[in-house]
């Protein structure tokens, strides 16, 4: 495939469908308009429930001191500073506990960078693409990635990277989005309200940008659906993958293994 070929390939960007090298941009553009009150709008769109939701991703990681750990798509931290705190000290093999924050979008990262060293959680951080991880082949105990998988372009790819970086025994951790559990039927439609009327209004009350918020909720309609993602991560080599529907469906975890 020539270059010119890749860049006539196409993508999703919301409901919109945009060429792949634009995609990148677009999805920069949402974030660094979001990051300096990404936390507080989290706290507003799910009425607190965000934490909950990480809180019982952080349980499933089981982080240990002496581990290392990666958060992809890190953002302002919430998951790599509960990790850091625990992977902290000497492992039984006399490794010290290493745990990365990375993220492609440069304000997220400085965000998260920040609440780090706030929590005196001097920490590795770096600014990367998640189809491309600048990490050595099996290094890494634990992989994340908590809300960021839909905004990337190849998911396949990322994947196959997170699988790539893990050590055999080591296990994936996505925490997304996804779809309503069947039999919701009322619920469906005020999560359909809430999403697109709610969402853009309380984005310019709060941020002054209701359009990043509307493409975050067309991303969350476009992102694929518990099955299959499941069947995604298996198709990368993960095993024993398990789903965790999360608050009716709204959140789902998925949970792999590198054998």
């Amino acid at each position: 495939m020539t270059p010119q070929d890749n860049a006539d390939r196409s993508t999703h960007f919301g409901y919109q469908t945009v060429p792949e090298s634009e995609k990148a941009r677009r999805v920069a553009d949402v974030f660094h308009s979001v990051a300096a009150r990404y936390d507080l709008m989290n706290d507003l769109m799910s009425a607190g429930l965000h934490r909950v939701w990480k809180a019982f991703t952080i349980g499933q990681a089981a982080i240990r001191p002496g581990m290392r750990v990666l958060d992809v798509a890190g953002g302002t931290a919430d998951l790599a500073r509960a990790f850091a705190k625990r992977a902290r000290g000497q492992g039984r093999d006399g490794r010290e506990g290493e745990v990365w924050l990375t993220d492609i979008n440069a304000s997220m990262l400085g965000v998260g960078r920040d609440r780090m060293i706030d929590d005196g959680l001097l920490m590795p951080v770096a600014q990367c693409d998640a189809e491309k991880l600048p990490f050595p082949d099996e290094y890494f105990d634990v992989v994340s990635v908590a809300f960021g998988l839909r905004n990337m372009t190849h998911k396949d790819t990322a994947l196959a990277e997170m699988r790539r970086v893990l050590r055999p025994g080591g296990k994936l951790l996505v925490l997304e989005f996804s779809k309503l559990v069947p039999g919701l039927g009322a619920l469906e439609k005020l999560y359909d309200v809430y999403s697109f009327k709610v969402l853009p209004w309380l984005g310019a009350k709060v941020t002054d940008d209701a359009e990043s918020y509307r493409y975050l909720a067309e991303s969350i309609r476009m992102h694929p659906d518990q099955a299959t993602l499941k069947s995604m991560m298996e198709g990368v080599g993960f095993d024993r993958v398990e789903v965790f529907n999360l608050s009716g469906g709204v959140v789902a975890l998925h949970k792999g293994w590198k054998y």
